[in-house]
């Protein structure tokens, strides 16, 4: 199935359904004599695991981390790097009462159109269990961005409805929902159990700051640094929307209001989100992501089953409630993604 593959230089090819015996990434053209491990990769990727809030779903998995090639005494060999996660809870006998409905909101009715066949298990490839394996290598390439200075961190914005009016990134990890303002993570909070109840589920705002960035990386054209940061979150199945900087309120200034001045100590303002002409300029990169709810939930929904007849669907099971702040991670991880890739490019041209 063609579509597993993201990247040029650093790239990486993700397989494995959610039901599967396991799920794993390859990632080929990673640089030698990177510092990596087991334990390095884990920590990384236990930022994605259940359980962190209120909004979590009760699937446990371990999400142990195996590599499996790529790697000699501590470090990388620049070789392919083979990593695969095992699922050890996925109760596919859950789903056996939706075997022939198209849930809303899912990639059911897509996915039995594009192939003929789908695996109703979780969602098989479309599961969101997916992003565990491009979280993995994300830590690969955190572990490359970090020798060059670079920081990739994502915080929530918003859920629910409920803004982060502050911004403070220390308190990110004073509070459950990594949300950068501590009184909204408690309205926020209030407002999961609310909607738990109510059996339904929430959407948000994934904001991703990158730092410490050099100015240059991006091409010109079409493999603009800010069309691939768009289209390596768009990649992510439960974000609907990217946002570059000022993004949708650029439209709304004028363009005195919107040019970022440029002084001898940098630029005043950061409207571009770190990015001009597709090629960064050595500010922090700005990208949000908007989150659409989780499609999983208990409220009565209107379907048709595989042979177009009227159908009604109760879903039951573990499923989160909101994608964040699970998947603030997974956004954080492509980021890392895209920038390794452009900052390989680079220096592939600048010799």
């Amino acid at each position: 199935m063609p579509g597993n593959t993201f990247g040029k230089l650093f790239k990486i090819t993700t397989w494995g359904e959610s039901h599967g015996k396991g799920i794993g990434v390859v990632i080929d053209g990673c640089p030698p004599n990177i510092p990596l491990s087991e334990e390095l990769i884990q920590a990384y990727l236990d930022k994605r695991k259940p359980g962190s809030s209120s909004a979590s779903t009760t699937r446990k998995e371990p999400d142990q981390v195996l590599i499996l090639s790529g790697l000699f005494e501590g470090k990388t060999t620049g070789t392919p790097i083979s990593i695969m996660i095992e699922n050890k809870d996925p109760k596919s006998k859950a789903y056996e009462p939706y075997a022939d409905l198209y849930r809303p909101g899912h990639g059911d009715f897509t996915y039995h159109k594009k192939y003929g066949i789908r695996d109703w298990r979780g969602g098989g490839r479309a599961s969101a269990r997916e992003t565990a394996a491009r979280v993995a290598a994300g830590a690969v390439a955190k572990a490359i961005l970090e020798k060059e200075g670079i920081e990739v961190i994502a915080y929530t914005k918003e859920l629910g409805g409920i803004k982060a009016v502050s911004c403070d990134l220390s308190e990110i990890h004073d509070n459950p929902y990594l949300c950068p303002d501590q009184d909204a993570a408690e309205k926020i909070e209030n407002r999961v159990k609310d909607i738990r109840k109510k059996g339904d589920s929430l959407g948000g705002i994934v904001e991703i700051m990158a730092t410490g960035m050099p100015a240059g990386l991006g091409e010109p054209v079409f493999d603009k640094l800010d069309a691939e940061l768009a289209k390596a979150l768009m990649g992510i199945g439960a974000v609907k929307g990217v946002e570059i900087g000022a993004g949708f309120e650029a439209s709304r200034m004028l363009g005195s209001e919107n040019n970022d001045p440029i002084t001898p100590e940098g630029f005043a303002s950061n409207n571009a989100g770190g990015i001009l002409a597709g090629i960064s300029n050595g500010d922090d990169i700005l990208v949000r992501a908007a989150i659409k709810p989780i499609p999983s939930i208990s409220i009565e929904q209107k379907t048709v089953d595989e042979n177009g007849h009227p159908r009604s669907i109760t879903i039951k099971g573990r499923h989160d409630i909101s994608a964040i702040p699970r998947i603030n991670v997974v956004c954080e991880a492509m980021v890392n993604l895209v920038l390794v890739d452009h900052l390989l490019r680079q220096r592939a041209i600048c010799i």
